[in-house]
């Protein structure tokens, strides 16, 4: 009833239609990209003594554009459902009879989750598969992996609307939503540096991304899906994907993802915690 209680929301609040809104700019203006990237693909003349795949490289770049465009619809997604789920609804008085009777604290955060993940994760695996289809037929190239980057996207989404919700326990929908963004431009702002620091060869603005990614998991997760889009290129055309933004990737591997996991539910026993000690 309550995951039911999140869709119908999402539908009066006309969150659907936005999101759904730019997700058909997003794949028109993808194709269009597509479509006059292969065309100058076309005419263009690589040197012999470069050993660049050209249309490798621009493939593998749109994909990973594709990639950190559905992550961040996806993001706007979660965070819009969330954003308001305990404060929000504590305020406007509707809180307050569910959590006593019938449902419980713990249950009414946990379907709250439950019901964004359900909206959250099919549309990031959708929106990130139709521009894989979008750059093959078009590009004529296909990533090595194809279903690893969404699922890991869509993971990475969820912990974002994990810490959505232990947000909104604590901070106003404004505030939270406002917090979520800048956490979330931050993290891509640590990768964004982790490349630049392999590039110039700097060892502590390498460990500081490094860091900065085992903090905000969802960010190592988007790594590691963009190192899983060209994990078998090699040579001089996968050296110059790992420059970035949308190829280099360095925090990635099993430890990520069990990290990303042990956070996740370290954020939701921190919820369920705090929830249960909240005045509303």
């Amino acid at each position: 009833m309550i995951v039911g209680y999140v869709l119908r929301e999402a539908l009066r609040r006309r969150v659907f239609a936005v999101v759904l809104l730019l997700t058909a700019v997003f794949l028109v203006l993808f194709w269009v990209a597509n479509h006059y990237v292969h065309g100058e693909l076309r005419t263009l003349q690589v040197p012999q003594d470069v050993p660049v795949d050209a249309r490798t490289f621009a493939s593998a770049f749109l994909g990973g554009l594709a990639l950190f465009a559905t992550m961040f619809l996806g993001v706007v997604l979660a965070v819009f459902l969330t954003l308001g789920a305990v404060r929000g609804d504590a305020e406007r008085g509707l809180l307050q009879p569910l959590v006593v009777r019938p449902v419980g604290r713990s249950t009414f955060l946990v379907a709250r989750f439950l019901g964004a993940v359900a909206v959250t994760a099919p549309y990031v695996i959708v929106v990130d598969l139709a521009a894989v289809v979008i750059t093959g037929l078009t590009m004529h190239w296909w990533p090595d992996r194809i279903a690893t980057p969404a699922v890991e996207v869509a993971c990475a989404v969820a912990i974002v609307t994990a810490l959505a919700l232990l947000g909104s326990i604590f901070l106003s929908s404004t505030a939270n939503g406002i917090a979520i963004f800048m956490l979330f431009g931050a993290g891509l702002v640590a990768g964004l540096l982790g490349t630049i620091g392999h590039v110039i060869g700097s060892t502590a603005i390498r460990h500081a991304s490094t860091v900065a990614a085992y903090l905000t998991p969802f960010e190592a997760l988007y790594q590691d899906a963009l190192r899983q889009l060209t994990s078998s290129t090699t040579g001089l055309t996968g050296f110059l994907l790992q420059l970035g933004p949308f190829g280099g990737a360095y925090v990635h591997g099993w430890p990520v993802r069990l990290w990303a996991a042990a956070f996740f539910v370290l954020v939701g026993v921190t919820a369920l915690l705090a929830f249960r000690r909240r005045d509303l």
